[in-house]
């Protein structure tokens, strides 16, 4: 797969080198002449250019790249990319960072971001993942399918502790992924029991989370306004 990557900061780099680490074929874009040092990702093609010109994206051949990832530190150049990429290049799947919380609701199809990667919102959610237990944590959104991944610590008063996992009476459209339990991942079955302090990942329709919650940890309303 050839990606593209706008921005040859520490992010852009770090995703690059874990992407070669997989296979695929790497081309870091920066306007900035100090940022363009190949010595650090020796593996991929550089280019000096502005990702938000034309030119600059007709000469990265854009056409020929089955993923975009405009991962600068300035949201606007990240949703140019983005729309370019998507409108006059084709690209089929555009990534696009997130740095500032209050221009998240910009990043959506409308500008050509297929998904939206928000460090403030990951880094929330990860510390609330944590530390939480009984409550539901929405850790990414699947904005095509209008799903999330979603992560409850279950608490010992939940009425399934100890049941099979196929007793769980889940919304419609919600899924089980996975279930982590003291540092081991269990792929679920219909017959594999769900325990207190199991962390359930779930992908679950935005309008069923609170559904959810409720059925894994009816106590969670009681113990918020104790």
């Amino acid at each position: 797969m050839r990606v593209a990557i706008a921005g040859a900061g520490a992010v852009g780099r770090s995703i690059a080198r874990e992407l070669i680490q997989n296979g695929h074929d790497i081309l870091l874009i920066d306007k900035t002449p100090a940022s363009i040092r190949p010595e650090r990702v020796p593996e991929a093609e550089w280019l000096l250019a502005d990702a938000c010109e034309l030119s600059s994206l007709a000469e990265a051949r854009l056409d020929n790249c089955d993923v975009v990832i405009a991962a600068t530190g300035d949201d606007k150049v990240n949703l140019v990319t983005s729309l370019l990429a998507k409108t006059e290049f084709g690209v089929p799947r555009t990534v696009g960072r997130v740095n500032h919380p209050n221009n998240e609701w910009l990043f959506t199809e409308a500008w050509g971001v297929d998904v939206s990667v928000s460090t403030p919102r990951i880094m929330s959610a990860l510390v609330e993942e944590a530390v939480t237990v009984g409550d539901l944590v929405r850790l990414f959104e699947f904005r095509q399918g209008n799903a999330n991944l979603v992560e409850m610590t279950l608490p010992a008063d939940s009425p399934y502790v100890g049941r099979p996992s196929g007793d769980v009476p889940l919304p419609d459209n919600c899924a089980l992924v996975t279930i982590l339990r003291a540092g081991l991942v269990y792929a679920p079955t219909p017959d594999q029991p769900v325990e207190a302090g199991d962390e359930l990942l779930f992908v679950v329709p935005a309008e069923a989370e609170d559904d959810l919650e409720r059925l894994l940890a009816p106590g969670t309303e009681r113990r918020e306004s104790d």
